[in-house]
């Protein structure tokens, strides 16, 4: 492997899955401004994801739908004002 190119600024990172309501706790780089208290009792930064092994339909073996962003509830109300005229 190439010497100085990897980033040497790697810590302890709770990944937060929030369509399945699941943490772990791995090393990641990323910048992020929320924290989270561990079962360890430390705290550490949180990164919060859409989808992770516990949400993907891959790993878990059945279909999920995940809205989070609420697009059809945008959509449905957005379109709503033409079906009543």
């Amino acid at each position: 492997m190439k010497k100085d190119i990897h980033p040497e600024s790697y810590r302890m990172v709770v990944f937060k899955d929030i369509s399945a309501d699941y943490q772990f706790l791995g090393k990641s780089t990323a910048e992020t401004s929320e924290t989270v208290t561990w079962e360890d009792g430390n705290e550490y930064p949180m990164i919060k994801l859409e989808i992770s092994s516990m949400s993907h339909p891959f790993f878990t073996g059945k279909m999920q739908f995940v809205d989070t962003a609420g697009r059809i509830d945008k959509f449905k109300t957005k379109y709503d004002k033409w079906k009543k005229k």
